[in-house]
């Protein structure tokens, strides 16, 4: 056999009657490429995130449609690999009902306090369980819950991105959203360099093993520093708004991070996906944004940081 799991198999200096030995010419090739890889698709990835904020919600809205039908495919394939069935159309349709339900100019809802998000997310629910009573099927519990999960991980997330996009109006929305977009690119590429290089404590060795607190201290100051500048310069936030936000992003991040290792591992799954070279699938390259997005939105919507 000449090839063997990721390794490369060659006859060793000194023969052998049946044996065969791995080498590898260049122990540190692979890494360099992977990370090369890596590099690459968080730039590309940055760009194309960028230019379709910028444009606004007519291109944002068909670029969160297909992010959240290609989640929503990876979610469903981990689910199939451990014989989990959820109600595919149904989820499907109810993905791109909260992306549109999260569009800024939607009149207000005419019930106090509500959202056109809530009462999508609220027929959802009532929906999936009628359809068991109706048709029911083996394991109807687990089948509602994954699929509920599903909506609420997904596509009501996703749906922050343009809610965040607009708040409070165009302009300063456009600003707001770079924060975490910048914020999460410099604590990703922080930690990744603090942790291969210091790290030495794990920070969830049973979720994430990878992951060190040293490379999550160098994210969160790679942040700090990411948003401290962007805020002094536009002048919207004081250092201490600025390292109190940095905090926050950087641990929505971090956890966003760890929620989708959490759920990989939960279904047994290396990857959600293989679209992204270095990265796995989208799943694996939204994740921090999954969290970072809706903390960011919530923050500025306390109203003591409230321009």
């Amino acid at each position: 056999m000449w090839a063997v799991g990721r390794g490369v198999w060659c006859r060793p200096h000194r023969p052998q009657p049946t044996a065969y030995a791995p080498c590898n010419p260049d122990p540190s090739g692979g890494r360099v490429e992977s990370l090369s890889s890596r590099m690459l698709t968080s730039v590309v990835g940055f760009a194309i995130i960028s230019a379709v904020v910028w444009i606004g919600w007519w291109a944002m809205l068909p670029a969160l449609l297909f992010v959240s039908v290609m989640g929503l495919y990876e979610y469903i394939r981990m689910l199939d690999r451990n014989d989990i069935d959820v109600r595919r159309v149904s989820l499907g349709v109810f993905a791109a009902a909260l992306i549109l339900a999260s569009l800024p100019m939607w009149p207000q809802a005419p019930w106090p306090g509500g959202s056109w998000r809530e009462a999508v997310m609220t027929v959802a629910v009532a929906y999936l369980l009628v359809i068991e009573v109706i048709r029911p099927g083996e394991r109807p519990l687990e089948r509602v819950v994954y699929s509920v999960f599903g909506l609420l991980y997904i596509p009501w997330l996703l749906g922050y991105f343009l809610m965040l996009r607009y708040s409070p109006d165009a302009e300063r929305g456009l600003l707001y959203f770079a924060l975490p977009l910048l914020a999460t690119f410099a604590a990703d590429i922080g930690a990744y360099f603090t942790g291969h290089f210091f790290g030495r404590r794990k920070l969830a060795p049973e979720v994430s093993p990878g992951k060190t607190v040293e490379g999550a201290v160098g994210g969160l100051l790679a942040s700090f520093v990411i948003v401290l500048t962007l805020t002094t310069l536009t002048g919207i936030w004081s250092p201490l708004e600025a390292l109190l936000y940095s905090i926050l992003v950087a641990t929505a991040s971090q956890l966003g991070d760890l929620s989708e290792s959490l759920i990989k591992r939960a279904l047994r799954t290396k990857d959600s996906g293989n679209s992204l070279p270095g990265h796995g699938g989208f799943l694996d390259r939204i994740d921090s944004l999954l969290f970072a997005v809706p903390a960011t939105y919530l923050f500025l919507h306390i109203s003591l940081f409230s321009q």
